[in-house]
């Protein structure tokens, strides 16, 4: 276990380090947006890019892995809007809750931290969480919300939108131009390839610093003003599907799958498990600031995820990596 924290605490840390810095404004929240936009556009789709021109393009390709998350994220997806979708909570609330249920931060925390643990070539199975849930399990949850508008074409419009920022997030295509490089064995040009390098190694701290800073900037939302506000309400229960229940049903149905004859690795099982044992992603409050749902209720459980990540998710590497 003291190995497994060598790993995980520096990393959590630096989480927290972000977080004090915008509390106590030493970080300045109006600078949030840039480290955002650093992370983003730049250091993060380089890290993906390096990280998928070193994989074999079998392991981006793994269609196994691929149909163990998506069978999980839907089931989640289904299971917290069934479970949470009362009283107050209408359409809108209980989608976005449903999407912080599901999707893990496997970007600006996974990529980097299931590296250090298990090596490079957990970068392969990372990734197809990472593109599952920026394109199906967002555009789903996000058309979900929209059911409640008086327009019925309110959910195919919404599913459109969320498609269609897809197309300008730079993470899937850093990933798809890294899986061409993988596949046609070409590389940029050294100078090029010393940048994205140097952006790559950036990528890690700058993203876990970020993501610090993004939940103390998340305090002012769980403090704001809703008409819909009900106090700590189902957070808790949230954050158990998130941390205990997501992770479970990967490694039951994972483990089930390969019972029944689908060649999925192990490894590559270990991995989805332990991406989906990863707190809440950080991206989440801000798409419900968009689509006008109860952000501190989402910020609720992305904080709350996020501190008792350091513990289940050191837990589930101890219970699983040998």
């Amino acid at each position: 276990m003291q190995q497994i924290l060598q790993v995980t605490f520096p990393f959590f840390a630096l989480v927290l380090c972000g977080y004090l810095a915008a509390r106590r404004r030493l970080l300045p929240l109006e600078a949030i947006p840039g480290l955002n936009t650093f992370v983003l556009f730049f250091a993060l789709p380089c890290m993906l890019f390096r990280f998928g021109a070193g994989t074999p393009i079998a392991r981006l390709l793994d269609l196994n892995a691929f149909i163990v998350y998506v069978v999980c994220a839907l089931a989640m997806v289904g299971l917290t809007v069934i479970s949470t979708r009362k009283g107050a909570i209408g359409w809108n609330d209980a989608s976005f809750g449903a999407l912080v249920a599901a999707f893990p931060n496997s970007g600006f925390m996974g990529m980097p931290l299931l590296v250090s643990l298990l090596g490079a070539r957990a970068a392969g199975p990372v990734m197809v969480p990472l593109a599952v849930d920026m394109v199906i399990t967002s555009s789903l949850c996000i058309a979900l919300s929209r059911l409640s508008t008086a327009d019925g074409g309110g959910a195919r419009q919404a599913a459109v939108k969320a498609l269609k920022s897809v197309m300008v997030n730079p993470l899937p295509w850093a990933i798809m131009l890294g899986g061409l490089s993988s596949a046609t064995g070409f590389l940029p040009y050294k100078p090029l390839m010393r940048v994205i390098e140097m952006l790559a190694d950036a990528g890690s701290p700058t993203a876990l610093f970020t993501i610090g800073a993004v939940l103390a900037r998340s305090q002012a939302a769980v403090k704001a003003p809703h008409p819909q506000r009900r106090g700590i309400g189902d957070v808790p229960l949230v954050v158990l599907y998130k941390l205990i229940v997501h992770p479970a049903l990967i490694f039951g149905v994972g483990t089930l799958a390969i019972a029944l004859g689908l060649p999925l690795d192990p490894f590559t099982l270990t991995v989805l498990v332990l991406v989906a044992a990863l707190p809440s992603a950080s991206n989440v409050p801000m798409l419900t600031e968009r689509f006008g749902a109860d952000t501190g209720r989402v910020a609720r459980v992305v904080l709350v995820t996020t501190a008792c990540a350091f513990l289940t998710f050191s837990g589930a590497v101890a219970v699983l990596v040998r």
